[in-house]
């Protein structure tokens, strides 16, 4: 039985790969896809490295520093690819940010960043394994789901 995974190769774009399986689509709800761009997701795919992943590839698009870090944030060991014309010009791994600035907003309704004032939401990352952040300003920590629900 020939048990090889069958997602087409994309000519230019962006490989998203070693995603925490079943987490493809908080990926996708965070970076901004056009209509340009042709999606393929591989959800609960069998990895050796991981046992399952989920995989995105998306054709045309190539990421910026904040949706990097964004992905960070769900998925700490994502490997990013960049392919041309059908080749890998580049791979590397996502970083978590030591200082998460704006990105995230924080879970206190009592804050002063969900207050209405012209602050932007800083927090510090306090661990990676598990994922926890706390925030600057009102000393809050959020970890995991939280981070994820709030980005």
């Amino acid at each position: 039985m020939d048990r090889t995974l069958k997602i087409s190769k994309i000519k230019d774009g962006t490989v998203i790969d070693h995603i925490p399986a079943g987490k493809a689509l908080k990926v996708l709800n965070i970076i901004n896809i056009g209509e340009n761009n042709s999606i393929s997701i591989g959800i609960k795919v069998p990895s050796n490295k991981m046992r399952e992943k989920d995989v995105i590839k998306i054709e045309n698009r190539f990421l910026e520093k904040i949706e990097l870090d964004k992905i960070a944030m769900i998925a700490p060991n994502a490997s990013i690819s960049i392919i041309k014309n059908y080749d890998i010009i580049e791979k590397f791994s996502v970083d978590l940010p030591q200082k998460i600035i704006g990105i995230l907003k924080c879970n206190n309704q009592n804050c002063i960043t969900n207050a209405g004032e012209p602050v932007n939401s800083e927090f510090n990352l306090v661990s990676s394994n598990p994922l926890t952040v706390k925030c600057v300003y009102c000393k809050r920590e959020m970890a995991d789901n939280e981070i994820i629900n709030n980005l």
